[in-house]
């Protein structure tokens, strides 16, 4: 599927090469440097392509561009809110870009960043919800719908009592993109409450301890193999197979992990204290709302992009924000090990960036964030 509108270019004129003020000749060894650039982000990313030689090199990206809402995002000294602003706040950007303007804005960047992804790398596009539907298209037609894994339900603040005929709006979307199958994925869990403790494991043996039980079959048959044969005079349902060898099977009765049931049917017994080490799949709704004095407008959750750069990149690796804003990607990826680029236009955005990266707790061995500035505007 894809969008055709007016003002759509090739995507062989989006990635041609042209010279601009770039950081070619810079001192630069993207090894090991922090980067930070005051910039049009078109021109910028083409430099990284064609200057820094950073094709197939990121490999992590995460961006939350404008999100078409026809606002102008204010910022002062001691407050920066979207909603109300006094006559003598600055702008901080304007969000003016609509309709197929908006969609080709976003596209241009899309296929520059798919070019410096790597090929384990992954992608996540915050973008809300009344135009996301319509950059995901975008996002499927350059990274192909194969390499969909998924959108994530983002609720960001409290229900809303607006007088309006419609439904509150609490979420935005997290669109999740990879270049290839073969992507970085540690796999995230997160801690079980005390309401899941009780649910999962409604059993509890003769100490008090709780617990539930699963199958010990699973679906598919064994045609030739340990996992397809007779146990305790049973053989696994048909179609399905045990899930381990009778041998292991043996083991677990031993142990006492195996419950019979009135009818004759073994399951396997797990204990609270097993789900509560491994923690819970986080699933595709997140909970992670607003801060509530934001240093600049729309800034995100820290939680969250740590969330997302702990599931989807390694210590070292290289992460990229080409609309970093406050700069709470750059400073979640510099907590965590990794390597970034930042990039913004705004000069607003670049002051609140770099005074959060000085206010960064110092270690002995290093007294303050390590990194590169650049301003190209």
């Amino acid at each position: 599927m894809f969008l055709e509108y007016s003002n759509k270019k090739s995507e062989e004129d989006i990635l041609l090469k042209t010279h601009s003020n770039t950081l070619l000749d810079k001192d630069i060894n993207i090894a090991l440097d922090n980067i930070l650039v005051h910039g049009e982000n078109l021109k910028v990313l083409k430099s990284m392509l064609y200057d820094l030689n950073l094709k197939d090199k990121v490999d992590l990206i995460y961006i939350d561009p404008p999100f078409s809402t026809k606002n102008i995002f204010k910022i002062s000294s001691n407050r920066a809110n979207t909603i109300s602003s006094s006559m003598d706040d600055e702008v901080a950007y304007e969000d003016s870009l609509t309709g197929s303007d908006f969609i080709e804005f976003i596209r241009e960047r899309l296929i520059l960043l798919k070019e410096l992804l790597s090929y384990n790398g992954s992608i996540y596009l915050h973008i809300d919800y009344k135009i996301g539907h319509y950059v995901k298209i975008v996002m499927d037609e350059i990274f192909g719908f194969n390499n969909f894994r998924g959108d994530i339900a983002r609720i960001k603040c409290n229900p809303k009592n607006f007088k309006r005929k419609t439904y509150g709006n609490m979420k935005d979307l997290i669109l999740f993109y990879t270049k290839t199958n073969n992507y970085t994925w540690n796999e995230p869990r997160i801690p079980l409450s005390k309401e899941d403790i009780k649910k999962s494991c409604h059993k509890k043996d003769e100490n008090g301890d709780r617990y539930t039980t699963i199958p010990l079959h699973a679906p598919g048959e064994t045609k030739n193999g340990a996992t397809g044969e007779r146990w305790k005079g049973l053989y696994p349902p048909k179609g399905r197979h045990w899930r381990c060898n009778p041998a292991e099977l043996d083991k677990l009765e031993n142990k006492g992990l195996i419950e019979w049931s009135k009818n004759g049917v073994p399951r396997k017994k797990v204990y609270a204290k097993e789900k509560i080490e491994k923690g819970k799949l986080l699933q595709d709704i997140w909970r992670y709302k607003d801060p509530q004095n934001p240093k600049y407008p729309t800034e995100k959750n820290s939680e969250l992009l740590e969330q997302i750069i702990k599931t989807s990149s390694n210590p070292n690796d290289l992460v990229l924000d080409c609309f970093c804003g406050s700069g709470t990607t750059l400073i979640s990826v510099q907590n965590l090990n990794r390597r970034w680029i930042g990039i913004d236009e705004s000069q607003k955005a670049i002051e609140v960036t770099k005074k959060r990266l000085s206010e960064i707790p110092t270690t002995l061995f290093n007294t303050k964030v390590n990194y590169k500035f650049f301003d190209l505007n």
